[in-house]
């Protein structure tokens, strides 16, 4: 069996440090590996549209963000295939199918939808999110899990790798193509999640130490800033608020800035950056036992991300004065990506028996019956 992943994010904005420490750097990784037959990386306009269905401008302006991201982290179209998922209109078709094969009661214990709902604000209608579209929650929104798994399973995807908090959807997938398979007979293939391996990237906090980076809490740190505006965003950090005095002892638990050095230092930029310190385990071992301010930390943390972000940067301006190019790359990958998807319906259709047209045994015996 082939080795397929598919991956993908919703262009409801430019892309942040949560997702490449998240997903980005691990698909460029993977990428790389040539451990995989084939990568497809979906940019999820149709799935973004069922919370933003009165904002379509914002999806439609976000799609070149995020392919330009993509671009400039190293995400390479002769390697992978970058699509836009609206294009690959069987994936409608193969979610229509397989809500006949998922409960609204199944659908309403997933613990994701339902933090979703909430967070969003369909709930009680105050959620973080910007956009606050209608009380109530769309059945589109609702029936996101089933479309995911229209997603995975139309690519053939054997590895999907996600974030922790995506686990209930890949099991809802798992569960929809055991369903499938049980019915019609051996057709779909069952995905395994990929988890990231770093613990402090399974979720990255934002600069005010919350939980997820939000575009409306203004806590990100996108991979689109400048070299100023990371300095910025990362001196007003939140760290240790009992940290007064830099002879104060510290607590890296809970402190944003060590969980970014976490998520992004490596033992070379002790050595570059600041050589008194053999690796991260001495650094926190001091800023413990008091003597070592905050502004120290941050500043070595600047030059980490500034290290990351600045090839990141270049890439992405050379990107930015060939738009056309963009978008042909998208136009090539949607068509080789919908290829695949029709013929994974082709497949679905005829252990459906309902490929009526093709079925010249159906329709021989059919005419034999009438004729009789």
């Amino acid at each position: 069996m082939a080795k397929i992943i598919l991956t993908g994010d919703r262009p409801t904005g430019k892309l942040h440090l949560g997702h490449f420490v998240g997903s980005l750097s691990r698909r460029v990784e993977l990428q790389n590996s040539g451990l995989y037959d084939k990568i497809f990386i979906m940019i999820a306009d149709a799935q973004a549209l069922t919370d933003n269905a009165d904002n379509p401008d914002k999806v439609r302006e976000n799609i070149i963000e995020v392919a330009l991201d993509y671009l400039s982290c190293g995400i390479d179209p002769t390697k992978s295939t970058i699509f836009v998922q609206s294009y690959v209109t069987e994936l409608t078709e193969l979610a229509f199918y397989y809500m006949n094969l998922v409960t609204v009661q199944r659908l309403q214990r997933n613990p994701t939808v339902k933090a979703e709902i909430q967070m969003r604000g369909f709930a009680d209608n105050n959620g973080e999110e910007e956009n606050q579209q209608r009380k109530g929650t769309p059945v589109g929104f609702f029936t996101y899990p089933i479309s995911q798994a229209s997603d995975i399973t139309a690519f053939r995807a054997t590895t999907v790798p996600v974030g922790e908090d995506q686990e209930p959807m890949i099991e809802q997938t798992r569960e929809i193509v055991h369903k499938f398979n049980s019915v019609y007979g051996e057709t779909l293939v069952e995905p395994e999640i990929m988890l990231p391996t770093n613990a402090a990237c399974l979720r990255l906090p934002g600069t005010d130490g919350k939980a997820k980076m939000s575009k409306s809490l203004g806590n990100c740190i996108y991979l689109s800033d400048s070299a100023e505006d990371v300095k910025k965003k990362v001196m007003s950090m939140y760290t240790d608020p009992d940290h007064l005095k830099v002879s104060d002892p510290g607590k890296v638990e809970g402190n944003t800035v060590f969980t970014y050095l976490d998520a992004f230092s490596r033992p070379e930029h002790f050595e570059k950056y600041l050589p008194e310190y053999e690796n991260l385990d001495a650094l926190k071992e001091h800023y413990r036992r008091g003597g070592l301010g905050d502004v120290k930390v941050k500043r070595f943390l600047i030059a980490v991300l500034e290290e990351l972000l600045a090839p990141i940067r270049e890439r992405r301006a050379y990107y930015e004065q060939r738009i056309d190019e963009v978008y042909d790359i998208l136009r090539k990958g949607s068509d080789r990506a919908r290829a695949t998807a029709q013929a994974t319906l082709y497949d679905v259709r005829r252990a459906m028996r309902i490929n009526y047209f093709e079925d010249k045994e159906l329709i021989a015996r059919q005419a034999e019956q009438y004729r009789g």
